[in-house]
């Protein structure tokens, strides 16, 4: 089985069904069967600072739109670890979002891919799922 994890943007619009969602990410969550897609908890940070802060408009505040909205995506959660923390000074500084790093991060010591269009991701030694 696969395991992609999720960027926080791409989450986001898969949650919201947005038709900024690359064509073959919506086709994948709605075919795939042998995909683990995760939804991170550093995501669940950014977007509750985020949506505080007022620059992240949502339906409901992330308490209570979230984890149905999550569970009903069919998308597993994965917290933060110590050593995707830790992991954070072996990166080379291609990324300036904290949040970004600590996902990246992530996926590079559990050997995931991701899942974004943000370009600078592509920088990093991982695996940008393609389909």
């Amino acid at each position: 089985m696969r395991t992609v994890l999720l960027d926080t943007q791409i989450a986001l619009w898969l949650l919201a069904d947005n038709p900024r969602l690359p064509k073959h990410l919506r086709s994948a969550t709605e075919s795939e069967t042998d995909i683990c897609w995760i939804f991170h908890q550093v995501s669940l940070s950014e977007i509750q600072i985020k949506y505080s802060i007022g620059k992240l408009p949502l339906p409901d505040s992330p308490e209570k739109y979230l984890p149905e909205a999550i569970s009903n995506a069919g998308f597993e959660e994965r917290t933060i670890e110590n050593d995707g923390g830790f992991f954070l000074d072996k990166l080379p500084n291609h990324h300036s979002d904290p949040f970004d790093r600590l996902l990246i991060s992530h996926v590079m010591i559990n050997g995931w891919e991701a899942a974004s269009v943000d370009a600078q991701w592509e920088k990093y030694p991982i695996r940008i799922f393609r389909g």
